[in-house]
């Protein structure tokens, strides 16, 4: 499945430039246009699939491949001494491009980013 119109399939089909960090047969790796880091990257299938729910179990270890890839990357470039791994699942959980897309943010202490904190 594909969409004409979603930012990340351009990207894929190449009609849309943007430096691919890290790209399997499935999934490709760009930069986030609006990084909470530096160096949070996406890890991305080339195919549309709206959340993870979408994203077929026989793509499960290509996909846990290029994250531990791009993640040990940003490790190894001491773009932090930690990492998140993030993923939005429709607009009521934060997912703004409803391509589903796996966010890696290198951590540093006293970054200032707070995820999942409960507003009292």
């Amino acid at each position: 499945m594909k969409n004409k119109d979603c930012v990340f399939c351009k990207i894929a089909r190449k009609e849309t430039s943007s430096e691919i960090i890290k790209e399997s047969q499935n999934f490709f790796a760009i930069r986030d246009k609006n990084p909470h880091t530096e160096g949070h990257t996406l890890v991305i299938p080339k195919k549309h699939f709206v959340t993870a729910l979408d994203i077929p179990n026989t793509l499960g270890s290509e996909l846990l491949k290029i994250i531990k890839e791009v993640a040990s990357d940003l490790m190894d470039k001491k773009l932090g001494d930690g990492f998140n791994i993030l993923q939005n699942n429709l607009e009521v959980a934060g997912q703004v491009v409803t391509h589903a897309h796996f966010h890696i943010i290198p951590r540093k202490d006293d970054d200032g980013l707070k995820f999942l904190v409960k507003e009292d």
